[in-house]
């Protein structure tokens, strides 16, 4: 969905020891040490080529299984459904609902905030965790989306920002870490970020 080879790229470039593969075949993804799962764009489609590849199950599984990075969209189909297009159903995960911004949007200063909120912000780390290992807490990281995770679980919440709301930028269970940012877009804290995945064993 959209930044496949970006993200392979960066991740090439931090791990210039592993063999990194853009795949849709189920074995390759059943076999890899590590999974990323990105995405951008809407959630119907990104749905849509799940099921038209017959990936849903493998990601799933993946996602239970070995370290898996969901980014973007890659994060939010992970919940069990989201706002967009008068709904649509998503992976189901975790519990909880992707939403909307909202039209009338402000800062905290009065100030109409537009949407897709697009560019750099500031993530607050709100648990320790190896993928942020030599990443400042405040480190900023770029964004574009118009929705935002939120799931039922608090304790899910790995990081959070501001954008007129608080919402979730990271979150992080056993062997799964997601974030809203795109770490290929965000300079050297998000290569770092990428870094440390490839470096983790999933604990």
């Amino acid at each position: 969905m959209g930044n496949l080879r970006s993200v392979a790229k960066a991740v090439e470039h931090v791990a210039p020891d592993k063999s990194v593969i853009i795949s849709s075949d189920k074995n390759e993804i059943a076999n890899a040490e590590h999974v990323v799962f990105p995405g951008q764009g809407a959630a119907r489609d990104c749905m849509r080529e799940l099921d038209d590849r017959n990936l849903t199950q493998v990601v799933l599984t993946a996602a239970k299984e070995k370290p898996f990075l969901g980014i973007c969209m890659g994060m939010q189909v992970l919940l069990n459904h989201s706002e967009e297009n008068d709904g649509i159903d998503c992976l189901g995960l975790y519990e909880g609902n992707v939403r909307f911004f909202g039209k009338d949007l402000k800062s905290d200063k009065g100030e109409k905030l537009k949407i897709p909120h697009m560019g750099w912000n500031g993530v607050d780390q709100t648990v320790e965790h190896p993928l942020w290992h030599n990443i400042k807490n405040h480190s900023r990281f770029y964004f574009v989306h118009s929705y935002y995770m939120d799931p039922q679980d608090k304790n899910l919440v790995a990081a959070t920002s501001d954008y007129g709301i608080e919402f979730v930028t990271a979150i992080a269970k056993d062997n799964v870490f997601a974030v809203q940012f795109h770490p290929e877009k965000s300079a050297q804290d998000g290569l770092q970020l990428l870094k440390n995945f490839t470096q983790w064993n999933g604990k």
